[in-house]
């Protein structure tokens, strides 16, 4: 691109873009719709994904009751959504975390949150690529040992690495198709148990069947375990907002969409949680594990000789829920590369002018999670590790940027978006950081797992080993130095470095 005449546009996304300081950026295609946009995070949050994944070793831990984990932590991430939906509108920029906490705070704690949320999200694809491979053999009535779940895994991965390359327009019909699967994957069948399957009165809901009370801390431990169902199905609406370069009006439109995202994906997680549990015959099977499969085995039942269909749906919706994370990531890389605070910043940030999407950084999206899912082969601990880090990484992720706000506006920062919570601000902000907190230490609390204290305490040390690599490395390598982009301008008590 020509930058010493660059092309003009006129239009009022363009202008406020300019403003942030990215006057010549119009690499871009904002071609998404807003229907488009919704399906996006509600793909990315995929309460199929989460739910399935996780289903066994929460109702095994807590039994019936901990169906109110999903209500818990919807109602939690809701304050969280606000928040981002007011930074996003002051700052439509792509890549989500990273440019808001560079505006919001500065260089330094933009760094630390765009290497936390880039590793999360690797691990996260990773995971979810991994866990589709089940679903992917039930489609043809089998299943896989070690070897073809990996070779599935990268299979998905091409899958969603392919779609996104076809551009925004194709992204964001993939993630309608996404929402559609994902719908009837869990609201159709949802529902059918709820009206069809259901064997348990609701009281059980308020009954852990003896589950769970001879844990460690009693039935508030096994409950506070088992609570991990909940916090695994309600992140995906930043990726609203990883792609607001993408969407017109963003201003307006992203934080309508996140909230949005969380009224149709709470919806539908609730219904699929609920319908479940009531579903299952014998809760004392799932905590014991002599059935290590209850979902499969009352879809099975409940579905008989359309089950390849029902299984298709499911494979649908988790290779959508890749493709959305994955694009989430490469907005993220794309957005430190082009600030240059990568290395490799100036191949991270190359784009591919026909298809108007990051090439380089998709590639990485897609290469560095293979490489993790077949590292899987040789250390089995180490995609353990990673998986488990996609989750805490990505909350840390949200509690920098909720905490950068809250900082931001006390030292005077005065949202000027098209959405902004007013009087509202310091009392959801401070909401939204606790629950943050919260939710943190709960993901990080090591827990007996049989395997030693070195499994117990692996999730620690795996957080404690990616935060200290990447300090180390910004402090070496001076990466929060380079660049001209603005930072930390959110109030007039910070000074902004001009572009």
């Amino acid at each position: 691109m020509d930058t010493a005449n660059p092309p003009v546009e006129h239009d009022e996304d363009a202008a406020h873009l300019a403003s942030l300081g990215y006057t010549y950026d119009t690499t871009f295609k904002r071609e998404m719709s807003f229907w488009g946009n919704v399906s996006l995070g509600f793909t990315y949050l995929s309460p199929i994904a989460g739910v399935y994944s996780m289903f066994a070793i929460s109702l095994g831990t807590a039994g019936p009751p901990m169906a109110w984990a999903l209500v818990i932590a919807l109602v939690g991430q809701f304050f969280v959504a606000l928040i981002f939906g007011e930074v996003v509108s002051n700052y439509p920029v792509a890549g989500g975390v990273y440019p808001w906490s560079r505006r919001l705070w500065g260089r330094k704690w933009a760094w630390m949150n765009g290497w936390i949320y880039v590793v999360a999200l690797i691990g996260t694809i990773a995971a979810v690529a991994y866990g589709a491979a089940p679903f992917v053999a039930s489609v043809f009535g089998g299943v896989v040992d070690a070897g073809g779940t990996v070779l599935i895994a990268l299979g998905t991965l091409l899958v969603a690495t392919v779609l996104n390359f076809m551009g925004t327009r194709v992204l964001s019909m993939a993630a309608t198709i996404g929402l559609i699967a994902e719908l009837v994957g869990s609201v159709v069948i949802g529902g059918y148990l709820l009206i069809f399957g259901r064997v348990h009165d609701f009281s059980v809901l308020f009954d852990n069947q003896g589950i769970g009370n001879d844990a460690p801390g009693g039935y508030f431990g096994a409950f506070a375990a088992a609570a991990l169902i909940g916090l695994f199905a309600y992140y995906g609406f930043e990726a609203n907002g990883d792609v607001a370069e993408e969407i017109k009006d963003p201003s307006r439109r992203v934080p309508r969409a996140m909230r949005i995202t969380l009224y149709i994906g709470g919806f539908a997680a609730n219904l699929l949680v609920f319908s479940l549990v009531l579903a299952v015959p014998d809760f004392a099977a799932v905590a014991s594990g002599e059935s290590t499969d209850p979902i499969g085995d009352l879809l099975h039942n409940a579905f008989g000789p359309i089950f390849p269909v029902v299984m298709l749906v499911i494979v649908i919706a988790f290779i959508s829920c890749i493709t959305s994370l994955q694009a989430a990531a490469s907005r993220l890389l794309y957005s430190m590369a082009r600030d240059r605070f990568l290395p490799g910043s100036t191949m991270l940030a190359r784009f591919n002018e026909a298809r108007h999407v990051p090439q380089n950084a998709l590639l990485a999206a897609g290469l560095f999670p293979a490489a993790v899912v077949v590292f899987s082969l040789l250390l089995a601990e180490a995609l353990t590790a990673m998986v488990g880090f996609g989750t805490v990484g990505i909350y840390v992720g949200f509690g920098m940027v909720v905490l950068a706000a809250l900082r931001a506006r006390i030292l005077g920062w005065k949202p000027a978006g098209r959405f902004t919570l007013g009087a509202w601000a310091y009392p959801v902000n401070i909401i939204a950081l606790l629950w943050g907190a919260i939710a943190i230490i709960n993901i990080l609390w090591p827990r007996p797992t049989g395997g030693g204290w070195a499994e117990d305490y692996l999730l620690i040390m795996t957080t404690v080993g990616v935060v200290v690599v990447g300090w180390i490395y910004m402090l070496v390598s001076k990466a929060y130095a380079r660049g001209d982009a603005p930072s930390g301008d959110a109030s007039g008590a910070i000074k902004t470095v001009a572009p």
